[in-house]
């Protein structure tokens, strides 16, 4: 089985990543977007001395466990990578992933583990989401989540996972944002201005905060813009403009300032 060879596998199980796991010739493949049930034909990409990695090339035969994604961009995007799988399988696989630690590190042969709890709310539960910034190849302002293990970036308007309140600021702030003149971080020459837009909202308030990830303090007319946003959005009740001029990835940097 060489890089790039074309397998026949069976999905058996789930990886702590949420990749599906087949074997072949004693040793684990794994490739994304796939359930334990699937019958597929897979695409080698690496191979490594105890693990390979794989695409899909095919799929044969759909486990019972697979659904479709509620989100068009679900295969693309690196902010969810289960959602083709059935939420009754979700938690069970999830349960099952804590007891295979607790056996495989803590060396617990059987671990007393309480029945899984759960929301019912599968979509529209997240309150807090952090968006990359970016230019379209045509130069627009773009905000969403990098694909799954690269630096592309996946230009998103609405999010189906994060509370439905926020999507109308993920549309319109970028226009905003463009229209203000302000320029976009480029992680490669390490020029321009905007990192990321972080938005938050109290599940029972509705109180939302925005703040914009910058490497410089003087973003122009930042107060009249964030007054423009409150006016607009009532129950936005703060602005932020948070400092990371180094040159990382983390997300934020150690200063904030409140413009509203």
């Amino acid at each position: 089985m060489k890089q790039g060879s074309l397998v026949k596998l069976e999905i058996t199980d789930l990886s702590s990543s949420g990749d599906g796991v087949g074997h072949r010739e004693g040793l684990a493949i794994f490739i994304p977007d796939t359930v334990p049930g699937d019958r597929i034909f897979a695409d080698i990409t690496h191979r490594q001395r105890q693990y390979v990695k794989g695409q899909i090339k095919e799929l044969l035969q759909a486990s019972p466990h697979r659904v479709r994604p509620r989100c068009i961009v679900a295969n693309i995007c690196g902010g969810c990578q289960w959602q083709h799988i059935s939420d009754s399988y979700q938690r069970q696989a999830k349960q099952q992933q804590v007891i295979s630690a607790l056996q495989r590190i803590g060396g617990f042969p059987e671990p007393p583990v309480a029945p899984l709890l759960f929301s019912e709310a599968t979509l529209g539960y997240r309150n807090k989401a952090t968006y990359p910034l970016g230019y379209s190849p045509t130069g627009k302002v773009q905000a969403g989540y990098y694909r799954i293990h690269t630096h592309h970036l996946i230009n998103l308007n609405q999010c189906p996972v994060q509370d439905s309140r926020l999507n109308p600021l993920l549309t319109e702030v970028k226009q905003d944002i463009a229209a203000r003149g302000w320029t976009i971080y480029d992680e490669t020459s390490h020029q321009g201005q905007l990192r990321h837009l972080a938005l938050r909202i109290g599940r029972r308030t509705g109180e939302i905060l925005l703040t914009l990830v910058s490497t410089d303090w003087d973003l122009p007319a930042l107060a009249e813009q964030a007054q423009a946003w409150r006016e607009r959005y009532p129950q936005i009740v703060g602005v932020c403009l948070n400092h990371n001029p180094r040159r990382t990835n983390t997300i934020f940097g150690k200063i904030g300032r409140a413009h509203v």
